[in-house]
């Protein structure tokens, strides 16, 4: 590869430089898929990124930092701008849930994982470039551009990704329907309502194949089918891969300025204009369904409180996707020059399009009804920076891990909601992810 060649020239034009702090090295790079070259890769970690709009990619390999606590993303705000012209970005995510120890299959994930990587290839635009990071401090110079050099012979050309997904074999519900009848017969009751008005309880569906599975072919295939989402892969080694096709903006912020969203509420796309059309009318005119919207766009306003300095929400429209369509309100907000990252992933994750309302009561039910681990499903997945930070939240999502794959979905239950179509809801939201075995 040509941008590799440029590289380990550039590293060589180092070695007898005095550098500091954070630098990075930059080539321009012709490929063609992004999730095609990482998947060739054989570091680790991998991360791919792609913003619902389209303009930005991002995947990533190795670590030179990472952090793994929650309360160390604030060491992130308040940085200089370095050298290289350009902040330093980490990637990475939170569990939905900051409270039960994350285990089994998403030990590895834990309740925070970002990482500072090592190679990056980055798409803005029609500009693709491969980025080599060092971070020169104190006496590591010679350390660092060994291992940059290491890292940069390791690479890959990109492969051809395969679009035939193997058969499924079988398919296991966690809660199975019985169950979930159960729950909503329960938090439905008066009683219950009266104490917490909203709750989002998910399912876990685990799928067995006749063959190995990729989760990057797939996630490409989920890419292919839905491209109004944010799609997005974590890898941290060879056993498990989270993926996740999201529609969800948790928020942008660009310096001062944040964009946030309350998606909550949805209807099934039949595919037929006219159709489908008639649905989103009807949706916009539910109750129910713009009841479970209010609750999210009031919270997340409610939490920008102190953060912010001006806020405002947009009228209800629709976001229509392939299977599916929902009720979106945007979310502007000028945010207090103090305001950083840390603060703003503490207040507004996980809102109640994913958790409920109110939030603690919420959350304690999921934690007593539900038998599975969320994990990093419905959790905060995206970039911090010093001057640009993105998240997702990461619904419609999978983990991939030991050959099964586990996809989540979830429901909002609130007053008006029917155990039945609840249920047809979660089978709504799954066809989204499994639709690509069948077109």
């Amino acid at each position: 590869m040509l941008a590799q060649t440029h590289l380990l020239e550039q590293l060589d034009a180092l070695t007898a430089a005095e550098q500091q702090g954070f630098v990075r090295l930059r080539a321009a790079m012709d490929v063609t898929s992004l999730i095609g070259w990482l998947k060739e890769q054989p570091l680790f970690p991998r991360i791919y990124w792609h913003a619902r709009e389209r303009d930005r990619e991002f995947a990533a390999l190795g670590a030179i930092r990472e952090l793994t606590d929650p309360t160390q993303l604030a060491s992130l705000t308040g940085q200089l701008r370095p050298t290289a012209g350009s902040y330093p970005r980490y990637y990475g995510g939170l569990a939905f849930d900051y409270q039960p120890p994350v285990t089994g299959e998403w030990q590895e994930f834990g309740q925070c994982r970002f990482v500072l990587p090592r190679i990056e290839l980055i798409r803005q635009g029609n500009q693709t470039e491969l980025v080599c990071n060092l971070w020169f401090d104190g006496n590591n110079h010679a350390h660092e551009l060994t291992s940059a050099r290491e890292a940069l012979q390791q690479l890959q050309p990109e492969t051809t990704l395969t679009h035939y997904l193997p058969a499924q074999r079988e398919r296991h519900d966690t809660p199975d329907k019985p169950r979930w009848m159960q729950w909503l017969s329960q938090v439905l009751q008066p009683d219950a309502l009266k104490i917490i008005p909203k709750v989002v309880l998910s399912r876990r569906t685990t799928l067995q194949f006749s063959e190995t599975l990729n989760p990057w072919d797939l996630l490409a295939n989920w890419q292919s089918a839905t491209p109004a989402c944010f799609h997005i892969g974590y890898q941290f080694s060879p056993e498990s891969c989270f993926i996740a096709s999201s529609p969800e903006r948790l928020y942008r912020r660009h310096d001062r300025q944040l964009f946030s969203e309350a998606l909550a509420g949805s209807t099934p796309r039949t595919g037929d204009a006219e159709q489908d059309a008639e649905l989103a009318s009807l949706l916009l005119q539910d109750g129910k369904n713009r009841l479970e919207n209010r609750f999210v766009h009031t919270d997340i306003l409610t939490r920008l409180d102190g953060l912010a300095d001006t806020a405002v929400v947009s009228e209800a429209q629709i976001l229509p996707l392939k299977h599916i369509q929902h009720i979106k309100r945007e979310i502007e907000a000028t945010l207090l020059p103090e305001t950083a990252d840390w603060q703003l992933l503490q207040k507004v994750h996980p809102t109640p399009a994913v958790g409920g309302s109110p939030r603690r009561k919420a959350l304690s039910q999921i934690r007593e009804l539900e038998q599975h681990q969320r994990g990093w499903y419905a959790g905060a997945c995206g970039f911090i920076s010093e001057d640009v930070s993105e998240f997702t939240v990461a619904i419609r999502s999978g983990l991939w891990h030991q050959n099964q794959l586990h996809l989540y979905t979830g429901a909002g239950i609130l007053t008006g909601s029917d155990a039945e179509a609840e249920w047809q809801e979660l089978d709504t939201k799954l066809n989204s992810m499994l639709g690509v075995w069948n077109d």
